[in-house]
């Protein structure tokens, strides 16, 4: 679901150029052939699927291995694989799931972004490009866990231990990757992760019912929309958005809607309105790139399916909602809660791997994640989520969460991963647990200075106090 990969294109270059002649006269050994990438190939496993070279980026640029790795790459079931060995391998494997791409129908591989620091650190990598598309986090898990097998039949080793990691969509198969085969894994790294399951999906009606309620336009969610209701769906949020004075919500409503929006994606935290600004300035995905960013992902446009389950997973039935943190709501809060549009949500999230996979928040192995408190598309409540459902499993002790203060989607620094991957195989290594923040506590995450501890660089857009000089 990395918002900058949802929108891109699937076109691949066939030919890549042919190297030059050597300038020296002398008697040499022809010019080895440039790299061809193949076109697509039918799915074998799903009926109008193609899958994309895995030798090539989708450029044209060929996958080559890191200097002294070996690479092998293949297709499996369906899905396209890498797999990276360094030389001096240390017997540990990554298994890295990618995230959401949107709907089309060509499946492709891609390198993960700490791909150089796990060569660098002794550690193998495999990644698949699953063998579908969409919200479909079964099949990730599926193809990601095959790739263990895979890894020991193409190099002919078991690895000794197995991380899990995934961004986005990916780290909500990570988390659930790890419930269903606890045994296949050391530990795991999801980031900018789904980590609530159907969670998210409440979290895109409420920012969208609680617009509509602010501004006195009536909505509705239907079931199976009809095929006008898309277009209808523009024409409401037309009436919504200058009622709300966005990107900045400069209306009353807007600041109403803005606190609402707050609270539900995280509570009361830095940076939050330099957020709410980035992510409403945003064109959302298509084929609502012409709505500002949320209102292209209201559950109602696609009778709240997520194009994956077999009926609407959102709903608000029991929600409160907030816009201070006051101890009892206020008169206008009550007021929004009698006049928001109330959904019954039809499906749970599965306890297998079909529809909206559940995450239990059950870890019996070290997690620790990563987060942009300012992400407003997989929100930082994603976080708290999982760690209250760990605290009520008891298993606090197995989730570290990092707070990064960012304002977009999956927006890390190199420093701020490889210094969580090297804390988690630390952890790992020596038992002692990796700090991280406490992201329940909601004094902790309205300071001026959260987030600051783990974040390592600069964050466009981000505004927000300047941390201590010792942050």
């Amino acid at each position: 679901m990395i918002w900058s990969r949802a929108a891109a294109g699937l076109g691949l270059i066939v030919a890549l150029a042919v190297a030059s002649t050597p300038a020296v006269a002398a008697p040499a050994a022809a010019p080895a052939a440039a790299p061809v990438c193949t076109a697509p190939t039918p799915s074998t496993t799903q009926p109008g699927y193609l899958v994309a070279d895995p030798d090539c980026a989708l450029d044209g640029t060929p996958f080559t291995a890191l200097p002294g790795a070996k690479v092998h790459t293949g297709i499996a079931g369906g899905a396209a694989y890498r797999i990276e060995v360094p030389g001096a391998w240390n017997g540990g494997l990554v298994v890295y799931a990618h995230g959401y791409r949107g709907t089309g129908t060509t499946v492709y591989v891609d390198d993960p972004a700490l791909r150089q620091h796990y060569v660098a650190r002794g550690y193998a990598w495999a990644a698949s490009s699953y063998a579908t598309n969409g919200y479909d986090v079964g099949q990730g898990v599926r193809d990601s866990v095959a790739l263990i097998d895979v890894f020991r039949r193409v190099t002919g080793v078991r690895a000794r231990s197995v991380i899990m990691s995934g961004a986005s969509m990916g780290g909500h198969v990570t988390a659930v990757a790890i419930k269903e085969h606890p045994r296949a894994f050391a530990g795991a790294m999801p980031y900018c992760g789904v980590l609530g399951d159907t969670a998210l999906y409440d979290y895109f009606l409420d920012a969208n019912v609680t617009a509509a309620a602010l501004t006195g336009v009536r909505i509705e969610f239907p079931r199976e929309p009809a095929a006008d209701y898309q277009q209808r769906w523009r024409e409401q949020v037309g009436r919504i958005v200058p009622a709300l004075g966005l990107p900045s919500g400069s209306t009353p409503a807007g600041r109403t809607w803005s606190a609402v929006v707050e609270r539900r994606s995280g509570g009361d935290r830095p940076g939050f309105d330099s957020a709410f600004a980035y992510w409403n300035s945003a064109p959302s995905l298509p084929p609502l790139a012409d709505l500002p960013f949320l209102f292209g992902l209201y559950p109602g446009l696609q009778g709240g399916t997520a194009g994956i389950a077999e009926g609407n997973v959102a709903g608000n039935r029991h929600t409160v909602y907030r816009s201070t943190d006051r101890l009892w709501p206020t008169a206008a809060e009550w007021r929004l809660n009698r006049d928001v549009l109330r959904v019954k949500r039809a499906v749970p999230a599965d306890p297998g791997l079909s529809g909206i996979p559940r995450v239990d928040g059950r870890p019996s192995i070290p997690v620790l994640s990563l987060h942009d408190i300012g992400d407003l598309f997989v929100p930082f409540s994603m976080e708290q989520e999982y760690a209250a459902r760990a605290a009520r499993n008891g298993r606090s002790a197995l989730f570290v969460s990092r707070a990064i203060r960012g304002v977009g989607h999956c927006d890390f620094t190199p420093a701020e991963l490889t210094q969580a991957f090297d804390d988690l195989t630390t952890w790992l290594r020596t038992g002692h647990r990796a700090a991280g923040d406490a992201v329940l506590n909601r004094r902790a995450v309205a300071d001026p200075a959260f987030g600051c501890r783990w974040t390592r660089g600069t964050h466009r857009g981000f505004v927000a106090p300047p941390c201590p000089a010792n942050g």
